[in-house]
């Protein structure tokens, strides 16, 4: 992966400096690029700007240097990029009450899970959305399906005895139980195939919105940081929680579409292996994370909250681009279409024209 284009004065700035050695005596301070307005949960800008930031502690970037990971010019950057970030989150999403102190974690994880009003996207896509809607959908989700559970994996050694075991549990299960074929991120490159779009990792990064990139950098956020332990395990709950029916209606709307075998199992593998940890997430991780640290359970609740703050806004983004004929991306894909095509018929040995309408 290559550092997209830049999408205005942030990431030009960022871009530019990550792109020449890290060592120029210009770096030795702090940039000012996190300066500027406007709503920072979806601004294009400022989102791939953090998210690149991140992306140096995952699978990084083939044109910057390695070294810019720890370099303290741009930990300072991405400093003011996190506290106008983590500002922003404390005034979307208010901290839930907690009623039954930590160990009502639980109860209160289902009543803010049940009470959740956000857009049914994945029943539009299990009953409504044609072929480009569903490519457009998965695109999305490849920002943060193709590094699935890397973000929550970091909070494995900040947590101890229960909570910890119940994190390995989930995470091992996300990563194939040792079997790369089987690992999550795998299983949705295969559906990426299936669909004519290219399978490597942020081919689509240019394309998705802030607010796409903000799904994924809520995430990372909560995980690279010791002291947000609390909300990365609300977070995984959350997901997990809210996983199992909408890969339901996904799955049955690829199949709708003519979607079949390795293109769905991804998806056909979430509903079976989130209604088991959604259990372990809210039980024995989120209550036994509670239990072990009573002054950080409200945090759990709002790392949750937050989940499901920034899902609402991407699907209610998604499906009003949508509902306006419009696309949800940056820019269509219909210009890649032609030359995906191609690609996956030279995999498979034969002409475009016979994979037409798949």
């Amino acid at each position: 992966m290559r550092l997209p284009a830049a999408r205005g004065p942030i990431t030009a700035t960022l871009f530019d400096r990550l792109t020449r050695p890290p060592s120029s005596g210009e770096d030795r301070q702090g940039s000012s690029c996190a300066d500027g307005g406007g709503d920072v949960l979806t601004d294009g800008d400022f989102q791939l700007a953090l998210f690149a930031c991140y992306e140096l502690h995952y699978q990084g970037f083939d044109d910057v240097d390695d070294r810019w990971e720890w370099q303290p010019a741009l930990l300072a950057t991405r400093a003011e990029l996190e506290r106008r970030f983590e500002e922003a989150l404390a005034r979307a999403v208010p901290r839930p009450a907690l009623p039954g102190g930590p160990r009502g974690v639980r109860r209160a994880l289902n009543e803010l899970v049940a009470g959740d009003d956000g857009p049914s996207l994945s029943g539009f896509l299990a009953r409504r959305a044609d072929r480009r809607q569903f490519r457009e959908f998965v695109v999305h989700r490849s920002i943060y399906h193709l590094k699935e559970a890397d973000p929550h994996t970091w909070g494995i050694p900040r947590l101890a005895g229960g909570p910890k075991a119940a994190l390995v549990e989930i995470q091992a299960d996300e990563y194939g139980g040792g079997r790369c074929e089987r690992m999550h991120s795998e299983l949705f490159r295969a559906t990426l195939r299936g669909l004519g779009l290219d399978d490597s990792y942020g081919a689509y990064l240019g394309r998705v919105p802030g607010v796409t990139l903000a799904v994924s950098n809520v995430m990372s956020l909560f995980g690279l940081h010791r002291r947000l332990r609390g909300a990365l395990v609300g977070h995984l709950a959350a997901l997990e929680m809210t996983s199992s029916l909408p890969n339901r209606r996904y799955g049955d709307g690829l199949r709708r579409l003519g979607g079949g075998g390795e293109a769905v199992l991804f998806y056909d593998e979430h509903v079976q292996a989130d209604a088991v940890h959604e259990q372990v997430a809210a039980h024995d991780l989120c209550g036994g994370f509670a239990a072990a640290h009573p002054a950080l359970a409200g945090d759990v609740l709002y790392g949750a909250a937050c989940a499901l703050e920034v899902e609402r806004r991407w699907a209610g983004h998604v499906l009003g681009r949508w509902e306006r004929g419009d696309t949800s991306l940056v820019e269509p894909l219909d210009a890649d279409a032609d030359a995906a095509s191609a690609r996956l018929a030279a995999t498979l040995g034969r002409p475009a024209s016979a994979r037409t309408g798949r």
